[in-house]
């Protein structure tokens, strides 16, 4: 298990090499020079001068990457030309925000696929099934920001009980930083009203976060479901007699369960991405609205930043996908490691 995740880990380097110099590359040949678009038109030519020799932009493009990866490497990202700011500053500040939005929005899409998916299996043809499916293909076919502005419309506006904007409400202090998630934070530290707040404030961005990956991971464990269930091993269990809710639960969800989690956990980590315009929506002050922003100001160093960061993401939840199911499946075995 350890060499195979050593070995995942030193292509995850490769890989993200690979995504810097692409991405990097791009960021250099959009049209516009990213000094003045920085400076603004009104700046004189000298501050545009040295503002490009701060960002490398008077060498050759190998050159500027050269220097900047030595930056990274180092943990320097650059000044961001939108906040004037360090970006690893920015990043330290909007990451846990993102992180946290997250976390509640793939236990909301984790919860609900398996409870939707197990009973739309176990009453499959039916009513009850029918419905899922309906809901279903309006929550894969529907935009996660689609869903937010609807939510935003309805308790922002017409049903007022629910908290739309923000992390926490006016007048409510943040808790000390232990680890930038407010709602933990707040309740290892004993505020438990703050704790509550910041946790109606998550409400409706993870929810509208979760909902087309929560429907489709549902779709997808009730076919794995209905799909094993027509099995040879069981059908002797059947025959042993055994209650159906045991059958689900010991014999049938494990085997079941494979596929739905590397989808998951691809869903998971897209949602970095994906929070892009449900942060902007209910005014989440996370690291995907940043990167909207800074991707709008054509904000180079930034950019570069939010790409490094989705990228880094999807590797290592791939790799945390891919030792789950060697767990759940003792059948698998990764590249011959395990």
């Amino acid at each position: 298990m350890l060499r195979y995740i050593l070995k995942r880990l030193l292509q995850g380097v490769f890989v993200l090499i690979g995504v810097s110099i692409v991405i990097f590359c791009l960021s250099r040949i959009i049209p516009g020079d990213p000094a003045r678009l920085a400076l603004g038109q009104h700046a004189t030519q000298e501050a545009v001068d040295n503002l490009s020799k701060q960002m490398y932009l008077d060498k050759p493009l190998p050159v500027q990457y050269i220097l900047w990866f030595r930056d990274v490497l180092h943990g320097d990202f650059g000044i961001s030309l939108s906040t004037r700011r360090s970006v690893t500053e920015d990043m330290k500040q909007l990451l846990p925000a993102t992180f946290e939005l997250i976390f509640w929005s793939a236990l909301f899409m984790v919860g609900g696929s398996l409870i939707l998916g197990r009973a739309a299996a176990r009453h499959r043809d039916g009513i009850l099934d029918s419905i899922i499916r309906v809901f279903s293909y309006i929550g894969i076919a529907v935009p996660s920001f689609v869903v937010a502005i609807v939510l935003l419309v309805i308790f922002g506006n017409l049903w007022q009980v629910i908290p739309t904007l923000g992390r926490l409400s006016t007048g409510v202090a943040p808790p000390d930083t232990i680890t930038g998630f407010y709602v933990l934070d707040a309740l290892v530290q004993g505020q438990f009203s703050t704790a509550w707040d910041a946790f109606f404030h998550l409400l409706l961005p993870a929810f509208a976060l979760s909902l087309g990956g929560m429907f489709q991971d549902a779709r997808l464990m009730r076919s794995a479901l209905t799909d094993n269930m027509g099995k040879e091993y069981m059908c002797v269990s059947r025959s042993y007699g055994l209650p159906e809710k045991v059958l689900m639960n010991r014999y049938l969800f494990k085997p079941s369960s494979t596929s739905v989690i590397t989808v998951m956990g691809m869903d998971i980590a897209s949602m970095v991405g994906n929070a892009f315009m449900v942060e902007q929506v209910f005014n989440w002050p996370g690291f995907s609205k940043y990167g909207a922003n800074a991707m709008i100001t054509k904000d180079l160093n930034s950019v570069c930043a939010v790409v490094l960061v989705i990228g880094a993401t999807f590797l290592v939840v791939n790799l945390i996908v891919d030792v789950i199911n060697a767990m759940v499946d003792p059948r698998i075995r990764l590249g011959g490691d395990l």
